[in-house]
């Protein structure tokens, strides 16, 4: 009986639950230092001076590290011909953002090294920052000498790009700045060890990524580092990136010859942690009178902070998915991105797509208004078809396999749509105080979108145990459950009975890592084909130990036996030690190469109230169909939907980051940037749909960041929807009560103001 398919509860969260978790701040080390960095309290500086002698005097300091203390050692720039870029560990004569590392305390205890950060004297000479990154591309002021611009592609709109369209809809769109703030903040221990060695124990979504950058920077041999990631209290992409800091404290530890242990604090994440999202676009859709679409238009904005990270690469997923999921004949997208004088934007929960999906399906949405044809009605008529996959985007996507409209219809029927529209046209006429809004959205993405191969070994012991290695490194997402799941559906052996080990670049000797919704595809695939090659290895020594034919024997729990003889089996155990003694192994050692991307889809429907004496916005239903191809573990795929939904329905009410025009951070804590939380969520209902792709063995596209890049238009488009009969006619995300009220206002008096858009242009 197949094990995979099937509800199967996660086996690492025990030692979770009682306690027992392995976090870099619970680690075991004698004698270690305890970091702190001195961040710049303001946008833009020329640093003067750095006066370090009162808080060295302080008892109980050990060391401050400053960029003079670090020589040239600095992070190359990603970007070509910016070689301006590479940034130094430590900010060397300028602060370009708040928060940005000045200089690095090391002392015996955290309460100490906070003290003294305290008292380290700061001299800047404050600059003009940018802030704005519409402001960003006038060159006003600069980031970095050169250019705010650091990357653009695509061609400006021709003249007659909506030549026949009967209905041109324009928008100006934003996706706001998002702090991640995962559970755990960043965290990282580098201890110098006896035998010469670099240990580094981190809080991060890839070990050997880490790995490799600290060797590459500090100029190190790779065999003189290894990174280990035990428990990581979530990522969501920021902790995909390597950052300076990280590097700093490694480079101390070295210096010191001591180990050096560092825990961000919360207030501290919030300024340092990379940001998401922070993209401005301006979208155009034309279609016939009959709601045929027949062109589409983006120019895409995207603000990267003061460094870049992921920053720049983020607008190339945002063209290539823009077409979304309609049969368009012309679709162009152009982007740019800018420097400023902000948090840098990274990878956040989509990375990109999330961002196509809200032009497009709020696009959408305006235009279905606009001719005055249902929305649900709209995507009907535009959706591609089944028989069109694989299916060639006008932005270079080949979308692997696709059902869209059966999604769309199932999402639909599970909501109760023509129901809730009787319903919404019953509280218009009665004058209710509580409007009802209905959003629709209808996603595609791409997942392990930038194609890389992943590492997987598997090995029996001679106890009869088996023992998976993979490259992947994981965050909460269940990898090994999974992974024994598909190592027990080849070689029969109750999970019990196998081990996982992720996260050791000692252990595991490469992988890439687990971000990008990559991992089943890629990992997953990898630890099924060493299964199959281990299990026909299996059969083929059993077969000269039964003196049975390799065909006539069978897989189970206790070993390899003959079909229909319940006394002829041979254990495990005794394989691997006949293995051993015949000097081979029961083990192989696969790199899988997928040949592309997949791309999973779905339809989500949201439902909203709108209290329009408060403003405030209510989520009191959502169904989310989720397509993934092959579901290998339906409770673990229904989790990682529902903390997508979770932050997809976050950006469209509650979160923004913010900043004054000086570029103080207005939301810089939790007390002032709304993160969600339970209260302000409905009980989701999720459907999971299966269609395979032929991408890989296994059939799986990635499943975790669908739920976000669904969700964000879906609930956008509902509030929209129950203020649209009002007069409102765009509101800007997020939709909080002051914006509600604000577009109220406007659409009584007729003048469109700050309540439509995140920044408004002069």
């Amino acid at each position: 009986m197949s094990i995979l398919g099937n509800d199967v509860r996660r086996v690492e969260d025990e030692h979770l639950l009682r306690g027992q978790g392995s976090y870099v701040a619970n680690v075991p080390l004698d004698g270690s230092l305890a970091a702190w960095f001195v961040t710049s309290p303001v946008a833009s500086a020329t640093i003067a001076g750095i006066d370090v002698s009162e808080a060295m005097a302080l008892d109980g300091v050990v060391a401050i590290v400053t960029a003079d203390d670090l020589g040239e050692l600095e992070m190359p720039s990603p970007l070509r011909g910016r070689g301006d870029l590479a940034r130094p560990l430590l900010a060397r004569g300028r602060v370009r953002y708040v928060g940005e590392p000045i200089a690095l305390v090391l002392a015996t205890s955290p309460q100490v090294a906070e003290d003294a950060a305290e008292l380290v004297d700061l001299d800047l000479v404050e600059t003009d920052p940018v802030i704005d990154p519409e402001r960003a591309l006038e060159d006003l002021q600069l980031v970095h000498e050169g250019s705010n611009l650091v990357s653009e592609g695509g061609e400006p709109e021709p003249e007659d790009f909506f030549a026949d369209a009967d209905v041109v809809v324009r928008a100006r769109l934003v996706n706001q700045r998002l702090a991640p703030a995962p559970m755990e903040a960043r965290a990282l221990a580098a201890v110098p060890t006896a035998d010469g060695r670099l240990e580094i124990f981190a809080s991060t979504q890839s070990a050997h990524r880490l790995k490799a950058e600290i060797v590459r920077v500090l100029g190190l041999a790779d065999g003189a580092v290894v990174v280990r990631a035990g428990d990581v209290g979530g990522g969501f992409g920021a902790k995909a990136a390597v950052y300076p800091e990280d590097l700093a404290v490694c480079a101390a530890a070295l210096r010191l010859g001591r180990p050096i242990r560092w825990i961000e604090t919360r207030s501290a994440s919030m300024l340092g942690l990379a940001h998401g999202r922070g993209q401005v676009q301006q979208v155009a859709i034309g279609a016939r009178r009959d709601g045929a679409i027949v062109a589409l238009s983006v120019d895409v904005l995207q603000d990267v902070g003061a460094w870049p990270l992921l920053g720049p690469m983020l607008p190339r997923l945002t063209t290539l998915m823009a077409q979304g999921t309609y049969e368009i004949p012309r679709v162009r997208v152009a982007y740019r991105s800018v420097l400023t004088n902000t948090v840098p934007i990274s990878a956040y929960r989509g990375a990109g797509r999330p961002e196509a999906a809200a032009a497009i399906e709020h696009a959408v949405d305006l235009l279905a208004h606009e001719l005055d044809i249902d929305p649900a009605e709209l995507r009907r008529r535009n959706l591609i078809a089944d028989d069109a996959f694989p299916y060639e985007t006008r932005t270079g996507a080949r979308y692997d396999s696709g059902r869209y409209r059966l999604a769309l219809e199932r999402a639909l029927e599970a909501v109760g749509y023509d129901t809730l529209r009787a319903e919404q046209a019953r509280r218009l006429e009665r004058g209710a105080r509580r409007l009802l809004g209905i959003g629709l959205s209808s996603y595609v993405e791409i997942t392990n979108g930038y194609t890389s191969s992943e590492y997987a070994r598997v090995e029996v012991a001679d106890d009869g145990t088996l023992t998976v290695w993979s490259g992947t490194s994981p965050h909460g997402q269940g990898h090994h459950t999974t992974w024994a799941m598909i190592a027990a559906e080849q070689l029969g052996m109750p999970l019990d009975r196998i081990r996982v080990v992720t996260g050791d670049t000692d252990a595991v000797p490469r992988g890439v890592g687990t971000f990008g919704s990559r991992s089943v595809q890629t990992g997953g695939v990898a630890v099924h084909l060493a299964s199959v090659e281990v299990a026909a290895a299996a059969r083929e020594l059993a077969s000269t130990m039964l003196e049975a034919a390799p065909e006539d024997l069978v897989v189970g729990e206790s070993g390899i036996g003959v079909v229909g003889v319940p006394s002829s089996v041979v254990s495990w155990a005794t394989l691997a030690t006949e293995a051993r003694a015949r000097g081979i192994q029961l083990a192989a050692t696969v790199d899988f190469e997928p040949p592309g991307p997949t791309f999973p889809f779905g339809a989500h429907a949201c439902v909203v109230e709108v209290d329009l004496d408060t403003g405030a916005v209510e989520v009191v239903d959502y169904v989310a169909v989720d397509d993934a191809g092959r579901i290998l573990n339906p409770l673990l795929a229904e989790g990682q939907v529902h903390g997508g939904l979770a932050q997809g329905i976050a950006q469209a009410v509650l979160e923004e980051f913010v900043y004054a025009p000086d570029g103080a951070p207005l939301t810089g804590t939790l007390a002032s940037y709304e993160m969600i939380s339970a209260p302000e969520l409905p009980s989701f209902r999720v459907v999971h749909e299966e269609t395979p792709t032929p991408v890989n063995p296994l059939g799986a596209k990635g499943i975790g960041e669908s739920g976000t890049i669904g969700a964000t238009p879906a609930v956008w488009n509902a509030v929209l929807d129950a203020l649209r009969p009002l007069g409102v006619r765009d509101i800007a995300m997020p939709t909080t009560p002051e914006r509600v009220v604000a577009a109220l206002r406007a659409a009584r008096t007729g003048v469109v103001g700050a309540a439509f858009t995140n920044q408004t242009p002069d």
